[in-house]
């Protein structure tokens, strides 16, 4: 089964004191890279995400945002530099006494010195969230897996119905292939005709003949394009990621295709070929989003 690789999943889970809301995202990319944002302080709740996601999705940039609502997941006190803040106020008398200066010292002026006052955060238990943030994690997931299916099964049935006009078009330029060296035959034959007086040689004519036959044979050209529209129908029908074989063998048909659109020699068949190269053409499209 073919899985896309764009989606979109939103998963949830509460608690008494929190709400947990985690939402991924996905777009093509060759590899597996993931992009995870979160609270700090539960940053090492990373890698888990991580190893739960890789064992849904192989390939695509992965996007996922951690929302966290509810009771405060830090908290804070409040600290002192007392060494610092003796030191402000022995200044400060200082300076008072030295230049006569009347104002009292206020609590306000030392306390909003710089360094003086800092809030300082304190570990809390966080194993109850931890729980809800996997909860949530594998239902996103999962929603995003099955957007990912639901858009592979289009993208499966576009490719099919591409591939169904590169063959029809492939069986017409294997009823034309006989008919090029014909034709050649016997314009070369009338060409030679009209330059000897109406007298031919045989021998000369038969040579003619097959050297072009070798240089225009299409024979192993359209083998080749047969043998790849089949193993491209049965990768799609595999397990897991096959985007890159399938990319893998678009470039070998383009490039069979191409050749037979120069040795062919013949305008019924550049014709067919134009047309297997547009549908192949849309399959290249659909095969970047596979994962």
């Amino acid at each position: 089964m073919v899985y896309s690789m764009t989606g979109f999943g939103r998963g949830k889970a509460e608690s008494p004191g929190h709400t947990v809301t985690v939402e991924m995202k996905t777009v093509n990319h060759r590899f597996c890279e993931m992009v995870i944002r979160m609270p700090r302080q539960l940053l090492e709740m990373e890698d888990k995400i991580k190893k739960l996601i890789q064992t849904y999705i192989e390939r695509g940039r992965i996007e996922v945002f951690v929302t966290i609502s509810g009771e405060g997941i830090v908290k804070k006190k409040v600290q002192i530099d007392r060494q610092l803040l003796q030191e402000y106020i022995h200044h400060l008398q200082q300076a008072k006494n030295e230049y006569g200066l009347k104002e009292d010292i206020r609590v306000y002026d030392v306390l909003t010195m710089p360094d003086v006052l800092t809030t300082v955060e304190e570990e809390k238990q966080y194993s109850p969230i931890y729980d809800l943030v996997l909860q949530a994690s594998e239902r996103a997931v999962e929603q995003l897996v099955e957007m990912r299916r639901l858009e592979g099964a289009q993208l499966t049935a576009d490719v099919l119905a591409q591939l169904e006009h590169i063959k029809n078009a492939r069986k017409q330029i294997v009823l034309l292939a006989p008919q090029v060296v014909e034709q050649y035959r016997y314009r070369l034959q009338k060409r030679l005709a009209d330059l000897a007086g109406g007298i031919v040689d045989e021998q000369r004519l038969l040579t003619e003949a097959a050297i072009f036959a070798d240089k225009a044979d299409i024979n192993e050209e359209l083998t080749r394009i047969e043998s790849h529209l089949s193993q491209f129908v049965q990768t799609l029908q595999k397990k897991g990621a096959v985007g890159r074989k399938l990319d893998f063998l678009v470039q070998e048909l383009n490039r069979e295709m191409n050749t037979i659109g120069s040795k062919a020699n013949n305008g019924e068949i550049a014709q067919f070929v134009v047309e297997m190269k547009t549908a192949l053409e849309r399959i290249k499209e659909q095969v970047q989003n596979i994962e």
